[in-house]
């Protein structure tokens, strides 16, 4: 098979004219640092999800960092969550000094299982009494420590169940701040994914909304919106925008806290400002193509689409192979697609399979098996904003091409 020249690629960003021009207009300037874009930027932001407090930061790893760091996990605490999610969300958890209490997904998802995370949070307890009276071995996992924050990740744009999240974690004394990378609003503009404590959303160039890097955390609570504003740049008490331009400009400022380098720059702010413009659309657009998958593969015995739901945010379109219906593997789908001109990719590998996981915590595959066998047979199709029609064809029927040529399935 010959590779087309037009090659579909797995994700690409929706950028045009108008986000050219803010950039401009930033270079133009003579500011290109943290100031007025970025602060316009976090109260549009806050707006749209409607949470009282937004802050712009460098990524959403940071937004996490902040985030967890502000809710008090410190040195030896647990903090519950997923393997199945990107490297960021746990090692934020490490840069604190605490542990990731990793809780298998659920059976038809990739979200974190409610049930699961009760009984994880229960056994911790559990496990931490017998230890103290010398009645137990300790098993692969972390040490046993508080629970102190559960790490909901929306996958794919597909909402976690926060109210039942919400109330195994209020009975733990538990903070919840939510991992929304993958999600924003809805085509009909509703929020999703800023519920708990806090939550941090990502502006990667994969994102719903880009600014190439960057990301921003909310909250409701006052209290945590200070602790990350200060934390954001080096626990200082003023801002260089403060210091430079008010009326009471000067040179002073005092380093109340050790804090980190988290702050979003004007020129990627003001970019945000007009992708988050044009969020409902790009987002009708995801659902759109996603229907498209969904009536041109549909029919085929050999995989499984992801599971809907009203408020899917579609960042990602994860399909499940049943690989015992063919006679290829999941990497030599990828390859025969590639090779046809399109991009695929998967998501994710869990972290406990991780040799950083694996060497702390002592894991193995089957650790998280509903992670490790879902992660096994998926496979991740192009969906963003500019994809038209006809790559979105091209894409189903390459697909359909492959099952074709390797269905052990009889017509």
């Amino acid at each position: 098979m010959s590779r087309s020249t037009d090659f579909v690629p797995f994700s690409k960003p929706d950028i045009g004219p108008a986000e050219e021009a803010a950039a401009l207009r930033v270079l133009r300037s003579g500011w290109l640092t943290t100031a007025g874009e970025a602060r316009a930027f976090e109260a549009e932001f806050a707006e749209a999800v409607g949470k009282p407090h937004a802050l712009a930061v460098s990524s959403a790893t940071a937004g996490l960092h902040l985030a967890l760091e502000a809710v008090g996990v410190g040195p030896g605490d647990l903090v519950a969550m997923s393997p199945y999610t990107f490297a960021a969300t746990a090692e934020v958890v490490r840069y604190l000094g605490a542990h990731p209490l990793f809780v298998d997904i659920e059976e038809d998802g990739y979200n974190i299982d409610p049930e699961r995370l009760e009984t994880a949070i229960a056994s911790v307890g559990e496990q931490s009494a017998a230890g103290r009276r010398g009645e137990s071995e300790r098993p692969p996992g972390p040490p046993r420590g508080p629970v102190r924050a559960v790490v909901p990740v929306h996958v794919a744009g597909r909402p976690c169940d926060m109210p039942r999240i919400g109330e195994i974690a209020a009975r733990a004394g538990a903070a919840v701040v939510s991992d929304a990378a993958h999600t924003l609003l809805t085509a009909d503009g509703t929020p999703v994914g800023a519920e708990g404590d806090a939550a941090a959303f990502s502006f990667y160039a994969t994102k719903p909304i880009t600014t190439g890097e960057g990301g921003m955390v909310v909250t409701d609570r006052a209290d945590l919106a200070e602790r990350m504003r200060v934390m954001r740049l080096h626990g200082i008490d003023r801002d260089v925008w403060d210091r430079y331009t008010s009326q009471q400009a000067g040179w002073a400022y005092a380093v109340t806290e050790a804090g980190f380098k988290y702050n979003m720059p004007d020129l990627a702010a003001a970019i945000g400002r007009v992708q988050l413009e044009k969020a409902g659309e790009m987002q009708a657009r995801r659902r759109e193509i996603a229907e498209r998958y969904r009536a041109g593969l549909g029919d085929l015995e050999w995989l499984t689409m992801p599971c809907d739901h009203p408020l899917h945010c579609y960042h990602l379109f994860i399909l499940q192979l049943d690989l015992e219906r063919l006679s290829i593997d999941r990497d030599g789908l990828i390859t025969e697609m590639r090779e046809a001109g399109i991009g695929t990719s998967v998501h994710f590998i869990p972290l406990h399979v991780m040799p950083y996981y694996r060497r702390l915590y002592g894991y193995t595959e089957h650790s998280f098996p509903v992670s490790w066998n879902r992660f096994a047979r998926a496979v991740s199709l192009p969906i963003y904003s500019g994809l038209t029609d006809e790559q979105v064809d091209r894409v189903i029927h390459a697909l359909r091409a492959v099952g074709e040529r390797h269905s052990r399935i009889a017509p």
